[in-house]
């Protein structure tokens, strides 16, 4: 098969796609997810998610062959914790991403009963609403190290090339105690550097995500970096790769600004 690109998504807030004034809200965003299948060589085999709402110790690799709901939001309406995504897993892809990160001496194991979470099913509705594509998911490591991530990546890159779209969902701004106008300059500056330092040659580029603290404002927008942390798994996929955004929207919820992005 053709290689695959890897992405770093925003994954918008909660349940948006079924709650019709946030999807409005999200409006841009729906867009770029929508045209993501258009920017493959080929349908492909399945999906690679990278959550930012999924974390363990080491890394776990979701296993199910039908994997069931993790419905991770509060305060929504009832409906929105009946909403289904019946995706089918992946088993014998979770075996072999295991393997791999196996491979490069990296702490892994199965987990059979973990589900999607809202991180997946939201944006994974928009860009395969018939839930025919094969979905499973690896956590993040707790602490959010950029190096095992970046290492994590880099690991699972042979995915590429049997049919598998690696994507970091997450967001590049992330703190749920500043939206709105309070976000609008640390997000708009964090932003900035985000798009800066991802055009950087490869060499230079993963030495400024490996410091990411760096950033103007980095902790103004990522107090904690579990939105973050994927997209060090994305690129550590496709490390050598020419970046495109395909996302980028201001003023969100009045205030943030945010942005997605495409290697390969």
């Amino acid at each position: 098969m053709t290689r695959m690109p890897t992405f770093f998504i925003s994954h918008g807030g909660g349940p948006w796609p079924w709650l019709p004034e946030w999807r409005a809200q999200f409006a841009p965003l729906e867009a770029s997810l929508k045209a993501m299948p258009d920017q493959l060589p080929e349908r492909p085999k399945a999906v690679l998610m990278i959550s930012g709402h999924w974390e363990t110790e080491g890394f776990a690799v979701m296993s199910s062959p039908q994997p069931p709901m993790v419905y991770d939001y509060s305060g929504f309406p009832p409906e929105t914790y009946e909403i289904t995504y019946a995706a089918p897993g992946a088993p014998n892809l979770a075996a072999r991403t295991q393997d791999l990160l196996a491979q490069a001496g990296l702490p892994t194991r199965l987990d059979p009963e973990i589900g999607f979470d809202h991180g997946t099913f939201a944006p994974m509705a928009v860009i395969y609403p018939e839930a025919d594509v094969p979905l499973y998911q690896v956590s993040l490591q707790k602490a959010y190290d950029p190096a095992a991530h970046f290492a994590m990546g880099r690991a699972l890159a042979p995915l590429r090339d049997e049919g598998v779209v690696i994507i970091g969902s997450g967001l590049s701004y992330h703190n749920l105690r500043a939206f709105g106008p309070g976000a609008r300059v640390p997000s708009e500056a964090f932003d900035a550097w985000l798009n800066d330092a991802l055009a950087l040659d490869p060499s230079a580029r993963t030495e400024a995500l490996m410091n990411w603290e760096q950033a103007p404002y980095a902790r103004d927008c990522h107090a904690q970096e579990d939105h973050l942390a994927p997209i060090f798994a994305a690129l550590g996929a496709a490390e050598q790769d020419d970046m495109t955004r395909i996302y980028h929207q201001t003023e969100i919820f009045g205030g943030v600004t945010a942005s997605g992005f495409r290697f390969g």
